[in-house]
Protein backbone atom coordinates (compact mmCIF):
# COMPACT_ATOMS: atom_id res chain seq x y z
CA UNK A 1 0.00 0.00 0.00
CA UNK A 2 2.60 2.41 0.82
CA UNK A 3 4.65 1.82 -2.19
CA UNK A 4 1.53 2.62 -4.42
CA UNK A 5 0.80 5.43 -2.60
CA UNK A 6 4.29 6.77 -3.39
CA UNK A 7 4.08 5.67 -6.81
CA UNK A 8 1.15 7.85 -7.14
CA UNK A 9 2.35 10.68 -5.16
CA UNK A 10 5.42 10.69 -7.94
CA UNK A 11 3.43 10.18 -10.61
CA UNK A 12 1.25 13.03 -9.73
CA UNK A 13 4.17 15.42 -9.32
CA UNK A 14 6.11 14.41 -12.57
CA UNK A 15 2.09 14.53 -14.12
CA UNK A 16 2.61 18.65 -12.57
CA UNK A 17 5.90 18.85 -14.28
CA UNK A 18 4.64 17.92 -17.47
CA UNK A 19 1.84 20.41 -17.68
CA UNK A 20 4.39 23.73 -16.15
CA UNK A 21 6.68 22.87 -18.50
CA UNK A 22 3.84 23.01 -21.58
CA UNK A 23 2.53 25.91 -20.47
CA UNK A 24 5.38 27.95 -19.95
CA UNK A 25 6.55 26.79 -23.13
CA UNK A 26 3.64 27.95 -24.55
CA UNK A 27 3.80 31.51 -22.87
CA UNK A 28 7.37 31.57 -24.27
CA UNK A 29 6.17 30.53 -27.36
CA UNK A 30 3.44 34.18 -27.47
CA UNK A 31 6.46 35.91 -26.38
CA UNK A 32 8.08 35.26 -29.74
CA UNK A 33 5.31 35.64 -31.45
CA UNK A 34 4.13 38.92 -29.91
CA UNK A 35 7.85 40.05 -30.83
CA UNK A 36 7.80 39.05 -34.25
CA UNK A 37 4.23 40.87 -34.31
CA UNK A 38 6.37 43.84 -33.33
CA UNK A 39 9.27 43.37 -35.98
CA UNK A 40 6.68 43.17 -39.35
CA UNK A 41 4.82 46.51 -37.47
CA UNK A 42 8.32 48.08 -37.46
CA UNK A 43 9.33 46.98 -40.79
CA UNK A 44 5.86 48.50 -42.14
CA UNK A 45 6.40 51.68 -40.71
CA UNK A 46 9.77 51.81 -42.55
CA UNK A 47 8.51 51.12 -45.50
CA UNK A 48 5.49 53.68 -45.21
CA UNK A 49 7.90 56.02 -44.46
CA UNK A 50 10.12 55.29 -46.90
CA UNK A 51 7.15 55.20 -49.53
CA UNK A 52 5.74 58.85 -48.39
CA UNK A 53 9.34 60.24 -48.60
CA UNK A 54 9.83 58.63 -52.54
CA UNK A 55 6.33 60.35 -53.05
CA UNK A 56 7.55 63.81 -51.78
CA UNK A 57 10.74 63.43 -53.59
CA UNK A 58 9.20 62.88 -56.92
CA UNK A 59 6.59 66.14 -56.70
CA UNK A 60 8.97 68.12 -55.62
CA UNK A 61 9.96 71.12 -57.91
CA UNK A 62 12.76 70.30 -60.39
CA UNK A 63 15.85 72.96 -59.84
CA UNK A 64 15.08 74.68 -63.66
CA UNK A 65 13.28 78.13 -64.40
CA UNK A 66 10.25 76.52 -64.41
CA UNK A 67 10.60 76.58 -60.01
CA UNK A 68 10.85 79.62 -60.19
CA UNK A 69 7.82 80.38 -62.34
CA UNK A 70 5.55 78.02 -60.20
CA UNK A 71 6.87 79.84 -56.97
CA UNK A 72 4.62 82.73 -57.73
CA UNK A 73 1.56 81.31 -57.08
CA UNK A 74 0.04 80.41 -54.05
CA UNK A 75 -1.39 77.30 -54.74
CA UNK A 76 2.25 75.98 -55.94
CA UNK A 77 3.27 76.96 -53.16
CA UNK A 78 0.83 75.66 -50.83
CA UNK A 79 1.69 71.93 -52.54
CA UNK A 80 5.25 72.49 -52.03
CA UNK A 81 5.08 73.18 -47.99
CA UNK A 82 2.29 69.74 -48.26
CA UNK A 83 5.00 68.07 -49.69
CA UNK A 84 7.95 69.23 -47.10
CA UNK A 85 5.20 68.73 -44.16
CA UNK A 86 4.45 64.79 -45.92
CA UNK A 87 8.07 64.31 -45.67
CA UNK A 88 8.35 65.53 -42.06
CA UNK A 89 5.13 63.12 -41.50
CA UNK A 90 6.99 60.56 -43.38
CA UNK A 91 10.00 61.19 -40.20
CA UNK A 92 7.76 60.88 -37.26
CA UNK A 93 6.96 57.88 -38.85
CA UNK A 94 10.39 56.20 -38.81
CA UNK A 95 10.30 57.16 -35.26
CA UNK A 96 7.84 55.05 -34.50
CA UNK A 97 9.75 52.32 -36.65
CA UNK A 98 12.75 52.80 -34.12
CA UNK A 99 11.23 53.23 -30.89
CA UNK A 100 9.64 49.90 -31.17
CA UNK A 101 12.85 48.42 -32.39
CA UNK A 102 14.80 49.52 -29.96
CA UNK A 103 12.24 50.14 -26.78
CA UNK A 104 10.41 46.78 -27.38
CA UNK A 105 11.66 44.05 -30.30
CA UNK A 106 15.56 44.62 -28.67
CA UNK A 107 14.17 44.31 -24.92
CA UNK A 108 12.40 41.34 -25.52
CA UNK A 109 14.77 39.65 -27.51
CA UNK A 110 17.00 39.80 -24.54
CA UNK A 111 14.41 38.86 -22.12
CA UNK A 112 13.36 35.68 -24.21
CA UNK A 113 16.75 34.79 -23.69
CA UNK A 114 16.56 35.49 -19.59
CA UNK A 115 13.40 33.36 -19.76
CA UNK A 116 14.78 30.37 -21.44
CA UNK A 117 17.52 29.93 -19.12
CA UNK A 118 15.44 31.13 -16.05
CA UNK A 119 13.03 28.18 -16.84
CA UNK A 120 15.42 25.64 -17.49
CA UNK A 121 17.05 26.17 -14.50
CA UNK A 122 13.60 25.93 -12.69
CA UNK A 123 13.06 22.65 -14.29
CA UNK A 124 16.13 21.24 -13.85
CA UNK A 125 16.12 21.82 -10.34
CA UNK A 126 12.08 20.50 -10.17
CA UNK A 127 13.91 17.44 -12.13
CA UNK A 128 16.66 16.65 -9.74
CA UNK A 129 14.34 17.15 -6.74
CA UNK A 130 12.23 14.22 -8.28
CA UNK A 131 15.43 11.44 -9.27
CA UNK A 132 16.96 12.55 -5.36
CA UNK A 133 13.93 11.50 -3.74
CA UNK A 134 13.23 8.40 -5.90
CA UNK A 135 16.66 7.47 -5.38
CA UNK A 136 15.65 7.55 -1.29
CA UNK A 137 12.99 5.67 -1.75
CA UNK A 138 14.91 3.13 -3.62
CA UNK A 139 17.69 3.07 -0.90
CA UNK A 140 14.89 3.15 1.55
CA UNK A 141 13.32 -0.41 -0.14
CA UNK A 142 16.49 -1.99 -0.19
CA UNK A 143 17.30 -1.44 3.88
CA UNK A 144 13.65 -2.56 4.16
CA UNK A 145 14.31 -6.10 2.14
CA UNK A 146 17.76 -6.52 3.72
CA UNK A 147 15.94 -6.21 7.24
CA UNK A 148 13.24 -8.21 6.24
CA UNK A 149 15.68 -10.72 4.45
CA UNK A 150 17.99 -10.74 7.84
CA UNK A 151 14.86 -11.58 9.86
CA UNK A 152 14.11 -14.50 7.83
CA UNK A 153 17.57 -15.94 7.93
CA UNK A 154 17.27 -15.45 11.81
CA UNK A 155 14.07 -17.21 12.14
CA UNK A 156 15.63 -19.81 10.25
CA UNK A 157 18.24 -20.08 12.24
CA UNK A 158 16.58 -20.09 15.18
CA UNK A 159 14.56 -22.93 14.40
CA UNK A 160 17.03 -25.46 12.96
CA UNK A 161 19.03 -25.04 16.47
CA UNK A 162 15.61 -25.25 18.99
CA UNK A 163 14.82 -28.48 16.78
CA UNK A 164 18.08 -30.06 17.06
CA UNK A 165 17.99 -29.08 20.79
CA UNK A 166 14.71 -30.60 21.40
CA UNK A 167 15.64 -34.49 20.53
CA UNK A 168 16.21 -36.70 23.78
CA UNK A 169 17.70 -38.99 21.63
CA UNK A 170 20.69 -37.69 20.11
CA UNK A 171 23.62 -38.71 21.73
CA UNK A 172 26.54 -36.33 23.18
CA UNK A 173 28.46 -37.68 20.17
CA UNK A 174 25.89 -36.99 17.88
CA UNK A 175 25.36 -33.49 19.27
CA UNK A 176 29.14 -32.70 18.36
CA UNK A 177 29.02 -34.85 14.96
CA UNK A 178 25.34 -32.94 14.17
CA UNK A 179 27.15 -29.74 15.10
CA UNK A 180 24.40 -28.64 17.24
CA UNK A 181 26.95 -25.98 18.52
CA UNK A 182 27.23 -24.53 15.26
CA UNK A 183 23.94 -24.24 14.57
CA UNK A 184 23.24 -22.01 18.08
CA UNK A 185 25.97 -19.97 16.47
CA UNK A 186 24.13 -19.41 13.19
CA UNK A 187 21.65 -18.71 14.75
CA UNK A 188 22.83 -16.52 17.37
CA UNK A 189 24.82 -14.47 14.26
CA UNK A 190 21.27 -14.22 12.18
CA UNK A 191 19.70 -12.60 14.82
CA UNK A 192 22.54 -10.24 15.50
CA UNK A 193 22.57 -9.17 11.69
CA UNK A 194 18.54 -8.75 11.75
CA UNK A 195 19.40 -6.81 14.51
CA UNK A 196 21.31 -4.39 12.53
CA UNK A 197 19.42 -4.70 9.66
CA UNK A 198 16.83 -3.09 11.78
CA UNK A 199 18.74 -0.18 13.17
CA UNK A 200 19.86 0.30 9.59
CA UNK A 201 16.43 0.06 8.13
CA UNK A 202 15.33 2.31 11.27
CA UNK A 203 17.62 5.37 10.57
CA UNK A 204 17.48 4.99 7.04
CA UNK A 205 13.43 5.11 7.26
CA UNK A 206 13.67 8.75 9.86
CA UNK A 207 15.81 9.88 7.27
CA UNK A 208 13.85 9.25 3.85
CA UNK A 209 10.70 10.73 5.77
CA UNK A 210 12.42 14.21 6.66
CA UNK A 211 13.77 14.20 3.00
CA UNK A 212 10.23 13.05 1.49
CA UNK A 213 8.91 16.03 3.90
CA UNK A 214 10.63 18.79 2.91
CA UNK A 215 10.92 17.17 -0.57
CA UNK A 216 6.94 17.52 -0.65
CA UNK A 217 6.65 20.94 1.50
CA UNK A 218 10.19 22.93 0.83
CA UNK A 219 11.42 21.63 -2.38
CA UNK A 220 8.77 21.36 -4.74
CA UNK A 221 6.64 24.15 -3.68
CA UNK A 222 9.90 26.52 -3.55
CA UNK A 223 10.45 25.69 -7.46
CA UNK A 224 6.27 25.90 -8.37
CA UNK A 225 6.86 29.10 -6.45
CA UNK A 226 9.93 30.32 -8.95
CA UNK A 227 7.97 29.12 -12.01
CA UNK A 228 4.85 31.05 -10.86
CA UNK A 229 6.91 34.53 -10.42
CA UNK A 230 8.66 33.65 -13.52
CA UNK A 231 5.13 33.26 -15.36
CA UNK A 232 3.83 36.63 -13.91
CA UNK A 233 6.55 38.46 -14.74
CA UNK A 234 6.51 37.16 -18.22
CA UNK A 235 2.81 38.54 -18.58
CA UNK A 236 3.84 41.21 -16.67
CA UNK A 237 6.03 41.99 -19.42
CA UNK A 238 4.09 41.56 -22.45
CA UNK A 239 2.19 44.02 -20.69
CA UNK A 240 4.49 46.75 -20.58
CA UNK A 241 5.29 46.40 -23.66
CA UNK A 242 1.57 46.28 -25.16
CA UNK A 243 1.35 49.67 -22.99
CA UNK A 244 4.53 50.75 -24.93
CA UNK A 245 3.55 49.79 -28.18
CA UNK A 246 0.89 52.66 -27.72
CA UNK A 247 2.75 55.16 -26.29
CA UNK A 248 5.28 55.37 -29.48
CA UNK A 249 2.32 56.20 -31.41
CA UNK A 250 1.44 58.39 -28.81
CA UNK A 251 4.66 60.37 -27.94
CA UNK A 252 4.36 61.53 -32.18
CA UNK A 253 0.64 62.03 -32.18
CA UNK A 254 1.57 66.25 -31.44
CA UNK A 255 4.34 66.62 -34.46
CA UNK A 256 2.20 64.44 -36.65
CA UNK A 257 -1.09 67.09 -35.78
CA UNK A 258 1.92 69.84 -36.14
CA UNK A 259 2.34 68.34 -39.55
CA UNK A 260 -1.13 68.38 -40.46
CA UNK A 261 -2.00 72.04 -39.23
CA UNK A 262 1.18 73.36 -41.92
CA UNK A 263 -0.86 71.43 -44.49
CA UNK A 264 -4.23 73.25 -43.34
CA UNK A 265 -2.81 76.57 -43.31
CA UNK A 266 -0.90 75.84 -46.56
CA UNK A 267 -4.04 75.34 -47.89
CA UNK A 268 -5.97 78.09 -46.63
CA UNK A 269 -3.42 80.39 -47.75
CA UNK A 270 -3.88 79.90 -51.18
CA UNK A 271 -5.21 83.36 -52.73
CA UNK A 272 -7.17 82.80 -56.49
CA UNK A 273 -7.43 86.23 -56.77
CA UNK A 274 -3.62 86.31 -56.35
CA UNK A 275 -2.84 83.97 -58.89
CA UNK A 276 -4.89 85.07 -61.44
CA UNK A 277 -3.63 88.08 -61.49
CA UNK A 278 -0.04 86.31 -61.22
CA UNK A 279 -0.93 85.33 -64.79
CA UNK A 280 -1.92 88.54 -65.94
CA UNK A 281 1.07 90.36 -65.22
CA UNK A 282 2.56 87.35 -66.88
CA UNK A 283 1.64 87.12 -69.91
CA UNK A 284 0.47 90.56 -70.64
CA UNK A 285 2.25 91.41 -73.81
CA UNK A 286 1.93 95.34 -74.12
CA UNK A 287 0.58 95.12 -77.31
CA UNK A 288 -2.24 97.89 -78.36
CA UNK A 289 -5.31 96.25 -79.20
CA UNK A 290 -6.58 95.92 -82.62
CA UNK A 291 -8.33 99.05 -83.96
CA UNK A 292 -12.36 99.74 -85.50
CA UNK A 293 -13.23 97.30 -88.16
CA UNK A 294 -13.65 99.71 -91.08
CA UNK A 295 -17.07 99.83 -93.28
CA UNK A 296 -17.03 98.76 -96.52
CA UNK A 297 -18.76 99.74 -99.28
CA UNK A 298 -19.94 97.45 -102.05
CA UNK A 299 -22.33 99.25 -103.67
CA UNK A 300 -20.01 101.80 -105.41
CA UNK A 301 -17.41 101.38 -107.95
CA UNK A 302 -14.15 99.74 -106.45
CA UNK A 303 -11.30 101.23 -107.61
CA UNK A 304 -8.73 103.43 -104.89
CA UNK A 305 -7.94 106.37 -106.10
CA UNK A 306 -4.38 107.27 -106.59
CA UNK A 307 -2.74 110.15 -104.57
CA UNK A 308 -0.84 112.35 -106.59
CA UNK A 309 1.93 111.83 -103.72
CA UNK A 310 1.97 108.26 -104.08
CA UNK A 311 5.43 106.68 -104.54
CA UNK A 312 3.36 104.23 -106.78
CA UNK A 313 4.99 103.96 -110.38
CA UNK A 314 1.92 103.28 -113.15
CA UNK A 315 4.30 102.73 -115.87
CA UNK A 316 5.12 99.84 -114.05
CA UNK A 317 2.12 98.82 -113.41
CA UNK A 318 1.40 98.38 -117.08
CA UNK A 319 4.24 97.00 -118.39
CA UNK A 320 3.45 93.45 -115.93
CA UNK A 321 1.97 91.03 -118.25
CA UNK A 322 -1.46 90.69 -118.31
CA UNK A 323 -2.98 87.55 -116.84
CA UNK A 324 -0.34 87.40 -114.53
CA UNK A 325 -1.68 86.60 -110.97
CA UNK A 326 0.25 87.56 -108.03
CA UNK A 327 1.45 83.81 -106.70
CA UNK A 328 -0.62 82.46 -103.64
CA UNK A 329 0.51 83.93 -100.99
CA UNK A 330 1.27 81.64 -97.68
CA UNK A 331 1.96 84.07 -94.57
CA UNK A 332 0.26 81.59 -91.78
CA UNK A 333 -0.02 78.03 -91.97
CA UNK A 334 -1.43 76.36 -89.27
CA UNK A 335 0.83 74.31 -87.22
CA UNK A 336 4.01 75.51 -89.60
CA UNK A 337 4.23 79.02 -89.66
CA UNK A 338 3.73 79.57 -85.59
CA UNK A 339 6.86 81.25 -84.05
CA UNK A 340 8.52 78.50 -81.95
CA UNK A 341 10.17 81.42 -79.62
CA UNK A 342 9.40 80.55 -76.04
CA UNK A 343 9.21 83.18 -72.78
CA UNK A 344 12.76 82.74 -70.87
CA UNK A 345 15.03 81.88 -74.29
CA UNK A 346 15.80 83.42 -76.93
CA UNK A 347 18.28 86.24 -77.57
CA UNK A 348 20.41 88.25 -74.49
CA UNK A 349 18.13 91.26 -75.15
CA UNK A 350 15.14 89.26 -75.43
CA UNK A 351 14.09 90.91 -77.96
CA UNK A 352 11.93 88.03 -79.02
CA UNK A 353 9.24 88.89 -75.63
CA UNK A 354 6.67 90.93 -76.11
CA UNK A 355 7.23 94.54 -74.30
CA UNK A 356 5.77 94.35 -71.44
CA UNK A 357 7.53 91.06 -71.10
CA UNK A 358 10.82 92.11 -72.33
CA UNK A 359 10.48 94.99 -69.81
CA UNK A 360 10.07 92.56 -66.96
CA UNK A 361 12.75 90.49 -68.15
CA UNK A 362 15.45 93.20 -68.43
CA UNK A 363 14.09 93.99 -65.02
CA UNK A 364 14.67 90.69 -63.29
CA UNK A 365 18.45 90.57 -64.80
CA UNK A 366 18.96 94.07 -63.89
CA UNK A 367 18.02 92.85 -60.09
CA UNK A 368 19.84 89.57 -60.24
CA UNK A 369 23.12 91.38 -61.86
CA UNK A 370 22.67 93.72 -58.86
CA UNK A 371 22.83 91.31 -56.23
CA UNK A 372 25.74 89.84 -57.63
CA UNK A 373 27.64 92.55 -57.13
CA UNK A 374 26.51 93.35 -53.91
CA UNK A 375 28.08 90.01 -53.30
CA UNK A 376 31.15 90.96 -54.54
CA UNK A 377 31.51 94.02 -53.18
CA UNK A 378 31.06 92.29 -49.86
CA UNK A 379 33.49 89.89 -50.56
CA UNK A 380 35.60 92.95 -51.02
CA UNK A 381 34.75 94.51 -47.78
CA UNK A 382 35.73 91.28 -46.04
CA UNK A 383 38.84 90.66 -48.12
CA UNK A 384 40.27 94.48 -47.21
CA UNK A 385 39.21 94.34 -43.63
CA UNK A 386 41.20 90.95 -43.54
CA UNK A 387 44.09 93.02 -45.63
CA UNK A 388 43.90 95.66 -42.78
CA UNK A 389 44.60 93.02 -40.11
CA UNK A 390 47.25 91.83 -41.86
CA UNK A 391 49.08 95.02 -42.27
CA UNK A 392 48.42 95.47 -38.03
CA UNK A 393 49.42 91.76 -37.60
CA UNK A 394 51.68 90.30 -40.00
CA UNK A 395 52.00 87.13 -37.57
CA UNK A 396 48.49 86.75 -38.88
CA UNK A 397 49.65 86.82 -42.64
CA UNK A 398 50.96 88.61 -45.81
CA UNK A 399 48.73 91.30 -46.55
CA UNK A 400 50.09 90.65 -50.45
CA UNK A 401 48.67 87.01 -50.44
CA UNK A 402 45.22 88.87 -50.46
CA UNK A 403 45.40 91.49 -53.94
CA UNK A 404 45.31 88.77 -56.15
CA UNK A 405 41.91 88.01 -55.38
CA UNK A 406 40.83 91.72 -54.39
CA UNK A 407 42.13 92.31 -57.80
CA UNK A 408 39.63 89.42 -59.32
CA UNK A 409 36.89 90.89 -57.43
CA UNK A 410 37.36 94.02 -58.78
CA UNK A 411 37.37 92.94 -62.59
CA UNK A 412 33.80 91.08 -61.92
CA UNK A 413 32.66 93.96 -60.31
CA UNK A 414 33.58 95.97 -63.16
CA UNK A 415 31.78 93.53 -65.88
CA UNK A 416 28.91 93.12 -64.14
CA UNK A 417 28.20 96.84 -63.76
CA UNK A 418 28.90 96.64 -67.45
CA UNK A 419 26.44 94.10 -67.31
CA UNK A 420 23.88 96.23 -65.72
CA UNK A 421 24.40 98.99 -68.02
CA UNK A 422 23.44 97.66 -70.88
CA UNK A 423 20.58 95.72 -69.96
CA UNK A 424 19.81 98.97 -68.53
CA UNK A 425 20.21 100.73 -71.93
CA UNK A 426 17.55 97.95 -73.46
CA UNK A 427 15.28 98.70 -70.87
CA UNK A 428 15.27 102.59 -71.05
CA UNK A 429 14.65 101.55 -75.15
CA UNK A 430 12.12 99.27 -73.95
CA UNK A 431 10.22 101.80 -71.60
CA UNK A 432 10.47 104.58 -74.07
CA UNK A 433 8.53 102.28 -76.77
CA UNK A 434 6.21 101.11 -75.12
CA UNK A 435 2.88 102.82 -75.82
CA UNK A 436 0.59 104.84 -72.86
CA UNK A 437 -2.15 104.34 -71.60
CA UNK A 438 -3.64 107.84 -73.27
CA UNK A 439 -2.78 106.42 -76.63
CA UNK A 440 -4.17 103.40 -76.24
CA UNK A 441 -7.07 104.19 -79.38
CA UNK A 442 -4.15 106.58 -80.90
CA UNK A 443 -5.13 104.53 -84.22
CA UNK A 444 -8.58 104.94 -84.08
CA UNK A 445 -9.18 107.60 -86.06
CA UNK A 446 -7.65 105.63 -89.21
CA UNK A 447 -10.82 104.19 -90.00
CA UNK A 448 -13.06 107.19 -89.59
CA UNK A 449 -14.64 108.52 -92.65
CA UNK A 450 -13.95 112.12 -92.51
CA UNK A 451 -15.49 113.64 -95.90
CA UNK A 452 -16.84 112.05 -99.43
CA UNK A 453 -13.39 111.68 -100.44
CA UNK A 454 -12.50 109.22 -97.77
CA UNK A 455 -15.92 107.47 -97.92
CA UNK A 456 -14.75 106.94 -101.64
CA UNK A 457 -11.56 105.98 -100.79
CA UNK A 458 -12.60 103.71 -98.04
CA UNK A 459 -15.39 101.91 -100.59
CA UNK A 460 -12.70 101.68 -103.63
CA UNK A 461 -10.92 98.89 -101.23
CA UNK A 462 -12.62 95.82 -102.69
CA UNK A 463 -10.37 93.16 -101.57
CA UNK A 464 -10.75 89.30 -100.75
CA UNK A 465 -10.11 89.55 -96.98
CA UNK A 466 -9.31 86.23 -95.31
CA UNK A 467 -11.39 85.42 -92.45
CA UNK A 468 -9.33 85.02 -89.76
CA UNK A 469 -5.98 87.15 -91.10
CA UNK A 470 -5.34 90.62 -90.29
CA UNK A 471 -7.80 92.82 -90.66
CA UNK A 472 -5.82 94.20 -94.20
CA UNK A 473 -7.51 94.00 -97.35
CA UNK A 474 -5.96 93.07 -101.33
CA UNK A 475 -7.33 95.16 -104.12
CA UNK A 476 -8.62 93.91 -107.38
CA UNK A 477 -6.35 96.48 -109.04
CA UNK A 478 -2.96 96.62 -109.25
CA UNK A 479 -1.73 100.18 -108.71
CA UNK A 480 1.76 101.08 -109.74
CA UNK A 481 4.72 101.80 -107.25
CA UNK A 482 8.30 102.78 -107.77
CA UNK A 483 10.61 100.83 -106.86
CA UNK A 484 12.53 102.06 -103.34
CA UNK A 485 16.44 101.04 -102.69
CA UNK A 486 17.67 99.51 -99.94
CA UNK A 487 19.56 101.40 -97.68
CA UNK A 488 21.45 98.76 -95.45
CA UNK A 489 23.58 99.82 -92.33
CA UNK A 490 26.92 97.78 -92.04
CA UNK A 491 26.40 97.79 -88.27
CA UNK A 492 23.12 97.19 -87.13
CA UNK A 493 22.01 98.04 -83.57
CA UNK A 494 19.92 94.80 -82.09
CA UNK A 495 16.34 95.37 -82.40
CA UNK A 496 14.38 96.42 -78.78
CA UNK A 497 11.42 95.95 -79.52
CA UNK A 498 9.65 92.30 -79.66
CA UNK A 499 8.93 90.53 -82.31
CA UNK A 500 5.03 89.47 -82.07
CA UNK A 501 4.43 85.77 -80.74
CA UNK A 502 1.49 85.10 -82.47
CA UNK A 503 0.87 85.74 -85.90
CA UNK A 504 -2.22 86.23 -87.80
CA UNK A 505 -4.41 83.11 -88.74
CA UNK A 506 -3.55 80.90 -91.78
CA UNK A 507 -6.13 81.49 -94.57
CA UNK A 508 -4.83 81.19 -98.33
CA UNK A 509 -5.35 83.79 -100.69
CA UNK A 510 -7.42 83.03 -103.79
CA UNK A 511 -5.29 82.73 -106.99
CA UNK A 512 -7.30 85.26 -108.62
CA UNK A 513 -6.16 88.11 -106.27
CA UNK A 514 -4.18 91.12 -107.45
CA UNK A 515 -1.52 92.58 -106.00
CA UNK A 516 -2.56 95.46 -103.16
CA UNK A 517 -1.73 99.20 -104.08
CA UNK A 518 0.67 101.11 -102.09
CA UNK A 519 -0.68 102.69 -99.16
CA UNK A 520 2.58 104.47 -98.10
CA UNK A 521 5.92 104.22 -96.93
CA UNK A 522 8.19 102.80 -94.15
CA UNK A 523 11.72 102.98 -92.85
CA UNK A 524 13.31 100.22 -91.17
CA UNK A 525 14.56 100.73 -87.97
CA UNK A 526 16.45 97.68 -87.01
CA UNK A 527 17.04 94.23 -89.46
CA UNK A 528 14.89 91.57 -89.02
CA UNK A 529 15.71 88.05 -90.74
CA UNK A 530 12.37 87.43 -91.83
CA UNK A 531 12.81 83.09 -91.75
CA UNK A 532 9.28 82.65 -91.57
CA UNK A 533 7.05 81.84 -94.42
CA UNK A 534 4.80 84.87 -95.03
CA UNK A 535 7.43 87.26 -93.75
CA UNK A 536 9.79 89.37 -95.90
CA UNK A 537 13.52 90.37 -94.29
CA UNK A 538 15.04 93.68 -94.02
CA UNK A 539 17.72 95.48 -93.65
CA UNK A 540 18.21 98.67 -90.93
CA UNK A 541 17.11 101.85 -92.88
CA UNK A 542 15.60 99.91 -95.72
CA UNK A 543 13.08 101.78 -97.35
CA UNK A 544 9.80 99.85 -98.08
CA UNK A 545 6.16 100.50 -99.62
CA UNK A 546 3.60 99.75 -97.21
CA UNK A 547 0.38 97.77 -98.70
CA UNK A 548 -1.60 96.60 -95.71
CA UNK A 549 -1.40 98.41 -92.68
CA UNK A 550 -1.04 97.09 -88.86
CA UNK A 551 -4.51 95.86 -88.06
CA UNK A 552 -4.07 95.37 -83.90
CA UNK A 553 -1.93 92.07 -84.34
CA UNK A 554 1.63 93.37 -83.99
CA UNK A 555 2.56 93.02 -87.55
CA UNK A 556 2.74 95.37 -91.25
CA UNK A 557 2.54 94.32 -94.84
CA UNK A 558 5.44 95.47 -96.78
CA UNK A 559 6.24 95.24 -100.74
CA UNK A 560 10.43 95.66 -101.87
CA UNK A 561 8.93 95.01 -105.80
CA UNK A 562 6.88 93.40 -107.39
CA UNK A 563 7.39 90.35 -106.58
CA UNK A 564 8.78 90.37 -103.19
CA UNK A 565 6.40 91.62 -100.07
CA UNK A 566 5.12 90.00 -96.23
CA UNK A 567 4.98 90.66 -92.86
CA UNK A 568 7.24 92.84 -90.85
CA UNK A 569 6.91 93.65 -87.08
CA UNK A 570 5.06 97.22 -86.76
CA UNK A 571 7.73 98.29 -83.98
CA UNK A 572 10.79 97.26 -86.16
CA UNK A 573 9.85 100.51 -89.01
CA UNK A 574 8.53 103.97 -89.60
CA UNK A 575 5.79 104.41 -91.28
CA UNK A 576 4.42 107.12 -93.08
CA UNK A 577 1.14 106.77 -94.91
CA UNK A 578 -0.26 108.51 -97.74
CA UNK A 579 -2.72 111.57 -97.33
CA UNK A 580 -5.77 110.11 -97.98
CA UNK A 581 -4.57 106.81 -96.94
CA UNK A 582 -6.97 105.68 -93.77
CA UNK A 583 -6.59 109.05 -92.08
CA UNK A 584 -3.33 109.75 -92.96
CA UNK A 585 -1.25 109.42 -90.10
CA UNK A 586 2.36 108.73 -89.49
CA UNK A 587 3.29 106.35 -86.40
CA UNK A 588 6.08 103.97 -85.62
Amino acid sequence: MVEERMGDCWSHTKDQFDNLEKHTQWGIEFVEKYNKFVKERSEIEINYAKQIRNLSKKYQPKKNSREEEESKYTFCRAFFTTLNELNDYAGQHEVIAENLTSQIFIELTRYLQELKAERKTHFHDGRKAQQYIESSWKQLESCKRRFERDCKEADRAQQYFEKMDADINVTKADVEKRGLNKARQQAQMRHQMASDSKGDYSSYLQKFNQEQNDHYHTIIPNIFQKLQDMEEKRIERVGACMKTFAEVDRQVLPIVGKCLDGMTTAAESIEPKTDSQQVVESFKSGFEPPSDVEFEDYGQAMKRTVSENSLSNSKESKEKPAGKSKPKLWPFIKNKNKLSLKLGSGPEDFSHLPPEQRRKKLQGKIDDLNKDIHKEMDQRDALTKMKDVYIKNPQMGDPASVDPRLTEIGQNIEKLQSEVQKFEGWLAEVEERMPSKSDSHRRSGLYETQSSVAVSNNCAQDRERPLSSPDGSYTEEQNTETQVKANINPNPTPNPNPIPTTMPDDEEFDDDDEPLATIGTCKALYPFEGHNEGTIAVAEGELLYVIEEDKGDGWTRVRRNQDEEGYVPTSYIEVNLEPNAKGAMTYI
